[in-house]
């Protein structure tokens, strides 16, 4: 650090001997106890300097800014108004020590006469004694000059408050622990020009910025403020002496954006909107920065209409009182003043020719942040020297460091506006205006952007005439897509894609993902092309359904026949045709009926376990007896007539182990057993069926295809062997045919089933519920009506068909076409 300030003390020396000229120093130079530095662009030095041997330049040479120079006219006034006040600093006078800031690498004499005492550099390492006057800075206005000079500062912790300096790393305290500024940083203006991208619904834009700390900070800033948003960055491109804009506007023409941002200093954004007159660039939206939003000479220029609407971002022009008078009177005595003593270059300006008109209507945007700056510097003086009651205390010395606290804290108001700063030296208070260049060519406020006390945002639409005589442009890659549809990205940028309609089962939220269709819960239900998704319609039989109510007479009908059927038996149990049906197995099988009609009443109501248990278990055990039973009479019947006489020692076998009781019997508890293994695996259960239907969830019970088919197994077989010997008795007496009555009976029960699983495979509604009690309760009247109802009608109506003699007629007719 001590080679370094050595260093710059020598280069000082040289530079401030190197430099002295005479030149006029009244407007650049105020006496005072204490000293005000500040740096103002009043002339710009073109980018193509090129110098041979080492020297400073001569600013007063280059181009002359108005702006700048009313900016710097303004720090003046506000340090006259100072020195005139009785209570900011009443006995103590204010000075300024004001350099034509021009170059960001030519300007370092000015720059070290500001740090400097009669032309050396304090060191650190010695005592502090001999410290310069001046107690703060104001300026510079750019971001590239505050990074280029801020260190100087910093060292001794000398305030430098900015009154146009954006850029957001001078944010950083470690590195920049003595600047503050009246403006906001960058972050703020980018937040702005986002909010009113995302005000007017732009995704498609494009980005300019000069190729400088200022511009650069400000694409950075929009990058990271667009991410998460609906904005795309279709182009950028940073701006430079040697840029073609022409080539520029061309590229932006052929990616068909609608929206450009410009996010330059003023003589750069001049540069370019002159080029776009020029090349004839029509019809787009314009976003201004704060540096040329309110710029007169572009917004009246002619034919600026044809590039366009444009819109911008504004420092709040506030009328400062007593100004314009100021500058009256300052002109009225530039001329009758001597040439002052010799000073550094760069405090003096050509500018006699400047009218007071000139200057009073000339771009007054950051007028007010310079005067805040003034202010903000006098009320920390007037802090750190205990002002009050009428006077300061004069036993104080004040160093900068003690300034730079005490601005640290400025918490006042001017014209109405609070002056107060961030932990990070930014202005805390303060608010954007939102402005509009109309058909007159001012630049008219139609909204603004507040931050204190708390943030607001407001744009007035209907004050914009925009380009297209009517609504608002539109800047999109792709057009939106219809609702329904989801956005499918095609390319690097999210807002080019194609539109795909979501499918059923899925809808797509705007709002939480544009990009993607969100699945349905398994509980609700959408067509495609839907926003939000319906619940599924829950269905199943109930008891109160017209057809449940229908089967469920059915079923009581039925077990009300085998009753009285049983009752008839009863009663003509000795008869012939009892004892041609079955005698006391007829009872047996009429009973099993009954229980297996059981199994009707569960298929409707709400499944629950126990439902889905009995919906089978009835049928499959009671139905199997029935079966049984036919097996055994079919096969006795048989043997009577066919097998008896060719194999007597099986019909004795029969008839000596009681075939019939031990076959009904092995078949029960085989039943038994497999229902049992069968339950044991898996159980019928609730199901809900979500598959089948996309809008419907039917109620039904959930069948283990492994676990059924061992309890079918037996039905299966049984079914078999009763229609392969009821076949086989197709030719027997007729009073003695059961056989055929048995054989049409099954015949009706594979037909019905048949039926139903045909029926099962196509639909699988509620109603397969009611298709399936009345599977179950034919097969139990195939048996009923056309097997017994047959014989009760012989008993009723045809008695004299019921006696021995009419069926031994019939055996020896039998008997006699055999022989023959």
């Amino acid at each position: 650090m001590r080679h370094f300030l050595t260093s710059l003390y020598l280069l000082g020396t040289f530079l401030h001997t190197l430099t002295k000229c005479a030149m006029s120093a009244t407007d650049f130079h105020l006496d005072g106890d204490y000293l005000i530095g500040g740096l103002f662009n009043i002339h710009y030095a073109s980018g193509g300097l090129y110098q041979t041997k080492p020297q400073a330049i001569d600013c007063s040479s280059q181009l002359f800014s108005l702006s700048d120079y009313r900016r710097f006219q303004m720090m003046r006034f506000a340090v006259e108004q100072i020195n005139n006040s009785t209570y900011i600093l009443p006995n103590v006078s204010l000075g300024y020590d004001i350099f034509d800031h021009c170059s960001v690498t030519k300007n370092f004499p000015g720059i070290l006469n500001l740090i400097s005492v009669n032309g050396l550099i304090q060191s650190w390492f010695e005592p502090l004694k001999n410290f310069s006057r001046v107690m703060a800075v104001v300026g510079p206005f750019t971001s590239t000059d505050a990074l280029t000079i801020a260190p100087l500062f910093m060292t001794d912790l000398i305030p430098l408050v900015s009154y146009g300096v954006g850029s957001s790393r001078l944010s950083n305290k470690i590195k920049f622990p003595s600047f503050l500024r009246t403006v906001h940083s960058n972050d703020g203006m980018i937040e702005v020009i986002v909010k009113i991208i995302v005000h007017f619904n732009w995704r498609w834009v494009a980005f300019l910025n000069s190729d400088d700390d200022y511009g650069r900070d400000g694409l950075d800033l929009f990058i990271k403020k667009i991410d998460g948003t609906d904005i795309c960055l279709a182009y950028t491109k940073a701006l430079n002496d040697n840029t073609n804009y022409s080539q520029i506007f061309q590229q932006i023409e052929a990616q068909k954006i609608h929206v450009v941002i410009v996010f330059a200093p003023e003589a750069t954004s001049e540069a370019l909107v002159e080029t776009a007159v020029q090349v004839n660039f029509r019809n787009k939206v314009w976003i201004a920065c704060d540096t040329w939003s309110i710029n007169k000479r572009l917004s009246k220029m002619k034919e600026i209409r044809n590039i366009g609407t444009v819109l911008g971002v504004s420092q709040p022009v506030e009328t400062v009182p007593g100004f314009n008078n100021f500058i009256y009177s300052t002109k009225r005595q530039t001329f009758f003043k001597n040439e002052a003593q010799n000073v550094f270059c760069n405090q003096a300006c050509n500018c006699s020719y400047v009218t007071p008109e000139d200057i009073i209507s000339a771009d007054s945007s950051y007028s007010f942040t310079v005067y805040s700056a003034v202010y903000a510097i006098a009320h920390g003086l007037h802090n750190a020297l205990q002002c009050g009651d009428g006077k300061c205390s004069d036993n104080i010395t004040m160093f900068p460091y003690m300034v730079l606290e005490e601005l640290k804290k400025s918490n006042f108001t001017l014209l109405n506006q609070n002056i107060q700063f961030d932990e990070n030296g930014d202005f805390k208070s303060g608010s954007y205006s939102i402005v509009f260049w109309n058909q007159t060519g001012d630049a008219q406020e139609i909204g603004f952007y507040s931050f204190y006390p708390s943030v607001q945002f407001f744009i007035n639409n209907t004050m914009i005439k925009w380009y297209t005589d009517g609504d608002v442009p539109t800047s999109f890659c792709s057009a939106e897509c219809p609702i329904g549809y989801v956005q499918k990205q095609t390319g690097i940028h999210k807002c080019c894609f194609n539109c795909e309609i979501c499918p059923n089962g899925t809808y797509i939220n705007v709002t939480e993902d544009p990009y993607n269709c969100i699945n349905c819960k398994d509980t609700q239900w959408s067509e495609k092309g839907s926003t939000s998704c319906d619940l599924r319609v829950v269905e199943y039989m109930p008891f109160t359904d017209s057809w449940a109510i229908l089967i469920m007479v059915g079923a009581w009908a039925l077990v009300g026949m085998t009753l009285s059927m049983s009752v008839l038996f009863v009663v003509n149990y000795n008869t012939p045709v009892v004892k041609s049906a079955g005698g006391p197995m007829c009872f047996l099988i009429l009973g099993c009926l009954s229980l297996s009609s059981l199994s009707v009443f569960f298929y409707f109501g709400k499944p629950t376990v126990a439902f889905c248990i009995l919906r089978y278990l009835p049928f499959l055990l009671f139905y199997t007896i029935c079966l049984a039973c036919f097996v055994v009479r079919s096969f006795q019947i048989v043997c009577i007539f066919k097998i008896a006489a060719k194999v007597p020692k099986l019909y004795s076998w029969w008839m000596k182990y009681h075939g019939q009781q031990l076959v009904i019997t092995v078949a029960f508890i085989t039943e038994a057993f497999l229902l049992l293994i069968s339950y044991s695996y898996a159980a019928p259960k609730p199901y809900q069926d979500k598959v089948w239907y996309p809008d419907k969830i039917i109620l039904d019970c959930e069948i283990n295809p492994k676990a059924i088919s061992c309890s079918v197994i037996l039905p299966l077989l049984l079914c078999s062997l009763c229609f392969v010997f009821s076949y086989m008795g197709k030719d027997l007496p007729k009073n003695y045919n059961e056989a055929k009555a048995i054989t049409f009976c099954l015949l009706l029960l594979i037909f019905t089933w048949i039926i139903f699983v045909t029926q099962y495979m196509l639909y699988h509604g509620k109603f397969i519920l009611m298709f399936n009690a009345l599977a179950v309760l034919s097969s139990l009247y195939s048996f009923l009506l056309w097997y017994f109802l047959p014989k009760c009608y012989i008993i009723i109506f045809q008695p004299h068909r019921n006696t021995p003699k009419y069926f031994q007629g019939l055996i020896q007719n039998y008997t006699k076409t055999i022989s023959q």
